[in-house]
């Protein structure tokens, strides 16, 4: 654990930041984030970027100031369900998982990657907690590609991959048919694969801010890798995801 001593247009702002992983993470304390300033909040935003994932346990945001730093990070997505429904704004998204609603994220990915231009920031609320387990986890794809040789870095940088919807609306189906979904669920998932087909995206992507390298794995979104033989795809897909355990 560590503390940064920041002075902030004169004023001095104590930021207690602790690592809380070997390769990402960190618990951030003594920033009001309903109130922080413009350099305040480059600070956080430079910390995120360094950890890649922080912890805020005191926020106590209320679902109005959770959007407004939504914003300050940049344009706030509609959900792709959310915009079929005719949403024009953005909204909370709530996941609930349970013994009537299973999980079905329960593996590594990212989030919309089946989409052209996917977030650039995820930002979390956790409502309800259990006494234990119920864990989200988090690797890094910067610490993940780091630690691929140099001949597997050369080899992948500069392929493309492309990803869908199949998985999304697989999981849509599941965690809507065990809460009572009928024929309008396949209707709305038919829907959503027709507005939304597949993209390509880069295997390996640059930080526009930190330059550092990183792997964009999509999880089960990517189907295949482009100009590939479908074996040669899935032993690289299949080796990065047994890589990444390890990040």
């Amino acid at each position: 654990p560590y503390a940064r001593v920041i002075t902030i247009r004169g004023a001095r702002m104590e930021i207690d930041v602790r690592p809380v992983g070997g390769s990402l993470g960190a618990e951030v304390r003594g920033v009001d984030l309903r109130t922080v300033d413009d350099l305040g909040f480059e600070q956080v935003r430079d910390l995120l970027h360094e950890h890649e994932v922080l912890f805020f346990p005191d926020a106590g945001l209320s679902e109005d100031e959770h959007m407004a730093l939504g914003r300050r990070f940049g344009t706030v997505g509609i959900f792709p369900v959310a915009r079929l429904f005719g949403a024009t704004e953005p909204k909370f998204q709530v996941i609930v998982d349970g013994p009537n609603s299973p999980p079905t994220a329960d593996q590594w990915h990212t989030d919309v990657t089946w989409t052209a231009e996917p977030p650039n920031y995820a930002l979390l609320h956790a409502e309800i907690v259990p006494e234990r387990g119920g864990d989200t986890l988090w690797c890094s794809m910067t610490a993940a590609y780091d630690g691929l040789s140099p001949t597997m870095q050369a080899m992948i940088t500069g392929l493309e991959v492309v990803h869908d919807t199949s998985a999304f609306i697989d999981a849509a189906r599941v965690k809507r048919k065990s809460a009572g979904g009928g024929d309008e669920v396949d209707d709305l998932m038919d829907r959503l694969r027709t507005e939304y087909p597949p993209v390509v995206h880069p295997l390996v992507r640059t930080h526009p801010d930190t330059g550092r390298r990183a792997l964009f794995l999509g999880g089960d979104f990517m189907r295949r890798i482009v100009g590939l033989h479908p074996d040669e795809s899935r032993a690289i897909l299949d080796l990065l995801a047994r890589h990444i355990d390890d990040a």
